[in-house]
């Protein structure tokens, strides 16, 4: 499934937010294809996310806006998959 997180350079936040959802979906043993997105190297991006980043989609739709939930994170991973 694909996972795409809207992010910029030094955005903590961010660092966590691909982390857990690198460890939460081996420990799944679910199969994430992670695409991280710089909201900063596009514009239009830019204006959209501002400072709501990390914003996080699984397959296309809505899931994590700042911080993941790992629980949460667990039934959506589950539930895609």
């Amino acid at each position: 499934m694909s996972v795409t997180i809207y992010t910029r350079e030094n955005c903590s936040l961010c660092v966590v937010a691909r982390e857990t959802i690198e460890r939460v979906a081996d420990d799944l043993g679910v199969a994430v294809e992670l695409d991280l997105v710089d909201v900063d190297a596009d514009p239009e991006l830019a204006e959209e996310y501002g400072e709501r980043v990390p914003y996080v989609l699984i397959d296309d739709h809505p899931a994590f806006k700042y911080e993941i939930d790992e629980r949460e994170l667990r039934l959506k991973l589950l539930a895609a998959s």
